[in-house]
């Protein structure tokens, strides 16, 4: 007989409540979840610091804005949506550093807390919530390029590499008027100083100068006293401090959390007992009960951490120290391993780059070497070529050369001549001018003797003139004698007269003889003007003068001597 067994229906399951959506935003990330309307704080958190692998946990809350619009933290017991959370789709939340260490290098260990204090410290400083000197926002911001962007490289951080990066206070670039390129060059000079620091020990750094300012790590309160002054109240790491309201950086009065007994509030009432039982209390006031609840809730946290410094480290503490040891030493073998293959690239990739120069400056040389012996033979063919016109020259040169001397030769004996001929001239110019002065002397006595030539034969003329005015008279004189004798004859003629054609007598005689002429022979004496004429050349000659009387016209001719 067979049994059989039945299986009743499963029941349904109750419905699941509604989900809830939550943003958490961290300093590097956001995330998001989905909730039950019953989870808490407390359970949201270790879901958050699972996700992006935080140990060191102590350090941190959850922070909302309240439906008042006031920055809260969360209760981690508490659930979420029991809290004054704002009410948005998705809630918003903030993963903050809620208490912070008295030392950073020593507290700080894992990289991922670490990386979470320097965003959270560097937007508190660059937001002036905590104030920085210029010099030293300066130096901090070297180290944040440091750890964003590594080791400066010239060839890569070019001018203007930090012009789109939010490195200073606003209160510092309007406190100094410089430019960005300005900022940007006292920030390079700082980059540069970093060289060869991990990133991780750069925000380490950065911490390291930023826990020394004043308000680093301090939550302020408006409070007021029991006159009504209006005060700060600042909780950090080392205890309570009141400041003056217009002083955020100067403690008035400060309470180190080893001389607080107790602290305690009533209603908006705060009250701080110090160990030291003769110290009066301090009473404080605030505006709202809740602010006390934060106040006492922050001053708790923080006195919990101050007391666990001084306490041998948990287990859990040295091994996260022995492990984040482990990993720095992992990570700097890496480092060097890095750097070591960095070099080795670098190094290999200069000597590529060296052996390419070389091998260029090879081929430019060898290109070099080769026009060189382009030139050369060019220059040699030129040179042969210009070796042949010069010997053409040359010998054309020897030709001229021989030319040269034979017109030399004989310019030489032309010269000799020239110089006998100028020699000869020299003498022939001195007898000439000798002759010339001779001359010149006989011109002048020759124009001294023409002018007693000119004189003499004016009174030749005078004398001419009376000649023949005594030729005329002779001539009369004459030619009446000659008509008286002519009558004579006619009168007796001769008695032995002959024929002049008769051919037969050979004698014949005529006596022409008279008393009258035999006594008057006046005509014998008479001069003739011919022989006038004759005498007066002769004198003339005498004298350098040639004389012609053509007719009854006196004549002279001057005749030089020679």
């Amino acid at each position: 007989m067979v049994t059989k067994l039945v299986v009743p229906p499963p029941l349904p399951l109750p419905p699941l409540p509604p989900s809830i959506n939550v943003r958490v935003t961290t300093m590097d990330a956001e995330l998001e979840f989905a909730i039950l309307p019953s989870t808490t704080g407390k359970q949201l958190f270790d879901q958050i610091v699972k996700t992006i692998g935080l140990r060191e946990t102590w350090f941190f809350g959850l922070q909302y804005q309240d439906s008042k619009g006031f920055s809260t933290w969360l209760k981690l017991n508490k659930r979420v949506t029991a809290q004054d959370v704002k009410r948005d789709n998705p809630l918003l939340i903030k993963f903050r550093a809620k208490f912070y260490p008295e030392d950073v290098a020593d507290e700080l260990i894992q990289e991922a807390t670490q990386r979470l204090f320097f965003l959270q410290v560097k937007e508190c400083i660059l937001n002036d919530d905590i104030y920085c000197p210029p010099e030293t926002a300066v130096l901090l911001a070297s180290y944040a390029v440091h750890v964003k962007q590594g080791d400066y490289r010239k060839d890569y951080h070019v001018s203007g590499y930090l012009a789109r990066e939010k490195l200073l206070p606003q209160r510092v670039l309007e406190q100094h008027k410089l430019n960005k390129n300005q900022w940007e060059d006292r920030i390079q000079v700082w980059h540069q100083e970093h060289k060869g620091l991990l990133r991780e020990d750069a925000m380490v750094e950065y911490l390291k100068i930023a826990q020394d300012l004043e308000m680093y790590g301090v939550n302020y309160f408006n409070i007021k006293n029991k006159k009504g002054s209006e005060l700060w109240l600042g909780v950090d790491a080392l205890g309570l401090n009141i400041y003056d309201k217009k002083d955020k950086m100067t403690p008035k009065i400060g309470f180190p959390w080893s001389e607080i007994r107790n602290i305690s509030f009533n209603d908006k009432k705060f009250l701080i007992k110090p160990i030291d039982k003769k110290a009066p209390d301090f009473v404080f006031y605030v505006p709202r009960l809740r602010i006390n609840k934060r106040i006492l809730a922050l001053c708790m946290g923080n006195h919990d951490l101050y007391m666990r410094r001084r306490k041998p480290d948990t287990i859990e503490v040295q091994q996260m120290k022995a492990q984040a040891r482990e990993e720095k030493n992992k990570r700097q073998i890496e480092r060097a391993l890095l750097e070591s293959e960095k070099k080795k690239r670098e190094n290999a990739e200069k000597e590529t780059e060296k052996i390419a120069r070389e091998t260029m400056e090879l081929m430019e040389r060898l290109r070099q070497i080769e026009e060189q012996t382009k030139r050369a033979q060019d220059e040699l063919e030129e040179q042969t070529r210009r070796a042949l016109e010069l010997e053409k020259e040359r010998t054309i040169a020897l030709e001229e050369a021989e030319r040269l001397d034979k017109d030399r030769r004989a310019a030489v004996e032309a010269k000799a001549a020239l110089l006998h001929q100028s020699e000869t001239q020299i003498k022939s110019q001195e007898s000439l001018a000798t002759e010339l002065a001779e001359l010149t002397s006989k011109i002048s006595q020759l124009e001294d003797a023409k002018k007693k030539k000119d004189e003499e034969a004016d009174r030749w003329q005078e004398r001419a003139t009376v000649v023949e005015a005594d030729l005329e008279r002779t001539k009369e004189e004459l030619k009446t004698k000659l008509m008286g004798v002519h009558i004579q004859d006619s009168v007796h003629p001769p008695m032995h007269e002959h024929d002049e054609t008769d051919e037969s007598s050979a004698e014949a005689s005529a006596e022409l003889t008279s008393p009258d002429m035999v006594r008057d022979r006046s005509e014998e004496e008479r001069v003739t003007e011919a022989h006038k004429n004759h005498r007066l050349q002769k004198k003339l000659k005498v004298r350098g003068w040639d004389s012609c009387v053509p007719g009854h016209t006196l004549c002279l001719v001057l005749i030089p001597k020679s």
